[in-house]
């Protein structure tokens, strides 16, 4: 996947470098250096990004099911994330509670 394909994917997508980052797990600026020729993802990530493509905008890295997009429009979600990357010690309480949990995107 060329730089030129990664930057149309991202705009085709409507998101940032960050979220497509995200939707990845890697880091933005490695998202950067790939459309900026400075690294080439490896087969895995064209994989990954080519299915990002087939899932369509916004939806692709949000869970399908349940009220998923709903809670994300609830003001409260967003403060608590705001908080979870803030306080690293209230994001190791939270993620020993969530192992209790199953992940709704399985």
């Amino acid at each position: 996947m060329t730089s030129e394909e990664i930057k149309a994917l991202r705009k085709d997508l409507g998101w940032s470098a960050r979220e497509l980052a995200a939707a990845l797990g890697v880091d933005q600026a490695t998202v950067l250096s790939w459309e900026r020729s400075k690294l080439f993802p490896t087969k895995t990530w064209v994989h990954r990004m080519t299915a990002l493509k087939t899932q369509g905008k916004r939806t692709a890295a949000v869970p399908a099911g349940g009220n998923s997009m709903k809670a994300l429009a609830d003001p409260k979600v967003w403060e608590l994330l705001r908080k979870l990357a803030a306080y690293p010690a209230f994001r190791g309480e939270v993620a020993k509670l969530a192992e209790r949990y199953a992940d709704p995107a399985l």
